[in-house]
């Protein structure tokens, strides 16, 4: 056979050709696995950007009396917690760390200046007059949320709660205290603090969490929800802490009860049973009751869930609340 040596096999004489075969053979499964991974890298963020969801939120006010709600705004991003201003004018909302003012009628939303405190979380409420509004920031140290004041017409936030981490829920009737919830030695507990700062006071001892903490506007209770029976319910104290009274007991994990100002009744929120924490995204209830306990009231069926009621958003006169509700795509 022409080109053979013939002092070697015809096995020897064909290796040269076959492990150019399989070195070839070799790279080309090693072409096919680069394009794979190169494929990969370009196309799974795309894929994970189409199948995560995007959220409308619908900012609303329901109206006791007529059993509806009405429409302020509707935006196609995240915002969440809705104050009614003491005026009567104007809801306050946070978006994406700040905080904004909108109309009551609806209009264009305006950003508060919050100096620094621009991871502001839907912690806040507004002074008993209207001229300060305090709120939960994540700080930039050690990504911790703390308690700051700010002049509602924008300024220098002012901490409050040095030690962290400090939620922000409930401001006295007569402008003097704060109440929030805090971790302190590994357990979630209601605390109070002077309002432009001071030396904090525990008013909650069980394990477990107590959160969600707001003054009755006679400055005689703080309203808050428990764990402390297995389930999440509603309770209120006086506002040294004394007189603990539960005014829910069902299986539903009942969260942030929001006492109206003419003192009769408190808005709260309520998960499936099956729900745990207070999550966004799920089906919830709003529900109404005697502020000294009683019957509950269905008010609405929503999707919605954390951000929908976090803080008090009771209209001036005790007839309407201010809500968000959410809807999801993709």
């Amino acid at each position: 056979m022409k080109g053979l040596d013939p002092g070697k096999s015809l096995t020897c004489q064909k290796a040269p050709a076959m492990n150019e075969f399989r070195f070839l053979m070799r790279n080309h499964r090693v072409v096919r696995s680069l394009t794979l991974c190169l494929h990969l890298v370009i196309f799974l963020p795309i894929m994970a950007q189409r199948n995560t969801p995007s959220v409308t939120s619908i900012l609303k006010i329901y109206d006791l009396e007529s059993r509806s709600s009405t429409v302020v705004m509707e935006a196609d991003f995240r915002l969440e917690a809705p104050n009614w201003t003491p005026d009567g004018e104007y809801l306050v909302y946070n978006s994406e760390g700040h905080l904004f003012k909108i109309p009551v009628a609806g209009g264009e939303a305006e950003m508060i200046n919050t100096g620094f405190a621009d991871q502001c979380n839907n912690d806040h409420l507004l002074s008993p007059d209207g001229s300060m509004i305090a709120l939960s920031h994540r700080t930039a140290e050690d990504n911790r949320s703390r308690i700051y004041v700010v002049p509602f017409e924008g300024g220098d936030p002012v901490l409050i709660t040095p030690m962290a981490p400090s939620f922000l829920h409930g401001w006295s009737p007569d402008g003097d205290r704060l109440a929030y919830c805090a971790e302190r030695e590994g357990n979630y507990d209601v605390y109070t603090i002077p309002a432009m700062g001071g030396v904090e006071k525990r008013l909650t001892h069980a394990d477990g969490l107590d959160d969600g903490p707001e003054y009755s506007r006679d400055g005689q209770h703080i309203y808050f929800n428990s764990i402390r029976t297995g389930t999440m319910e509603i309770w209120r104290m006086k506002t040294d802490g004394s007189e603990l009274q539960q005014l829910t007991d069902d299986p539903y994990h009942n969260w942030f009860p929001h006492p109206s100002p003419d003192g009769e009744k408190i808005v709260f929120l309520s998960y499936e049973p099956d729900v745990e924490g207070h999550p966004p995204y799920k089906q919830v209830t709003l529900r109404v009751m005697p502020a000294s306990g009683g019957k509950e009231r269905v008010l609405l069926h929503l999707f919605g869930g954390q951000g929908t009621i976090n803080v008090p958003s009771w209209s001036p006169d005790s007839k309407k609340f201010a809500y968000v509700e959410y809807f999801l795509e993709g």
